[in-house]
């Protein structure tokens, strides 16, 4: 048998259902041998976009071993149950049973916009760049062809030129 782990996001407004769909995929998982090795309910989070205009979801994770059949059992359950909004099944080298970063925040709350990095963000105060003189081993350049320098003065030589006066009428139209 693999281990497998499993995410699916309800819609919000089935999330007393929640606990029933777990111990039916519970159930279906154990009846055949498999085992599951952790069950998370994350709760009601915000979702990074919009699902069926939706911005808030009730996320579940499972990490689970079970043979190929059973799997195909809970990708079945998972599709053609309008309450689950999407699903992802990722196989696992081994089970896993620590509890998730998602559920065990290990950083602490941040206080404010600045947070833990400070004023500046994670920049520092940019020291490294120094006054900037130094641009390596490139010294003193000639200008480039495209440089402004060059084409100031052509554009002053084009704006001066005199404009053609337009075509009197032809004796014809007369």
């Amino acid at each position: 048998m693999r281990h497998y782990e499993l995410v699916f996001i309800v819609h919000p407004d089935q999330s007393e259902q929640v606990p029933a769909m777990v111990e039916r995929y519970r159930a279906m998982v154990t009846s055949k041998n498999g085992q599951i090795h952790r069950h998370e309910d994350w709760g009601r989070r915000q979702m990074a976009y919009p699902i069926q205009k939706v911005h808030k979801a009730h996320y579940v994770l499972m990490n689970i071993e079970c043979d190929q059949e059973t799997l195909n059992e809970l990708e079945h359950a998972f599709k053609f149950n309008d309450a689950v909004l999407r699903h992802l099944i990722v196989a696992m080298p081994e089970a896993v049973v620590a509890p998730s970063p998602m559920l065990n925040p290990s950083k602490p709350a941040r206080e404010g916009r600045d947070g833990e990095r400070g004023e500046r963000g994670d920049r520092g105060d940019r020291g490294d760049r120094g006054d900037r003189s130094d641009r390596g081993d490139r010294g003193d350049r000639p200008p480039r062809d495209g440089d402004r320098a060059e084409r100031a003065p052509r554009e002053a030589a084009t704006a001066s030129a005199p404009v053609t006066a337009p075509v009197a009428d032809s004796p014809a139209t007369a």
